[in-house]
């Protein structure tokens, strides 16, 4: 009988080792964008209090990574804050 080299035997293929910091996750959640459901604000630069909410408190507005906004609701919300800056309500 010959014996089996342990430095050339396969291991166990679990999900757990193929995990890594690299490697992207499947399971990722995703949130919804606030400012597109049904009923939602109306963004607008008159609407201070939720200007106010995507703004950091050195007066710079938040990534829409970290709120979850979607692409064409941060764009209008940028334009609204910069309106806003220049009016001086804000």
């Amino acid at each position: 009988m010959k014996r089996k080299n342990k430095k050339f035997q396969k291991r166990n293929n679990n999900s757990l080792n193929k995990l890594s910091l690299f490697q992207k996750n499947d399971g990722k959640f995703t949130k919804k964008c606030p400012l597109s459901s049904k009923n939602a604000p109306i963004i607008d630069y008159k609407n201070i209090n939720l200007l106010k909410k995507y703004m950091s408190d050195n007066g710079k507005i938040i990534s829409s990574k970290i709120t979850s906004v979607s692409f064409n609701k941060q764009r209008k919300l940028t334009k609204e804050i910069k309106k806003a800056k220049v009016l001086g309500l804000i």
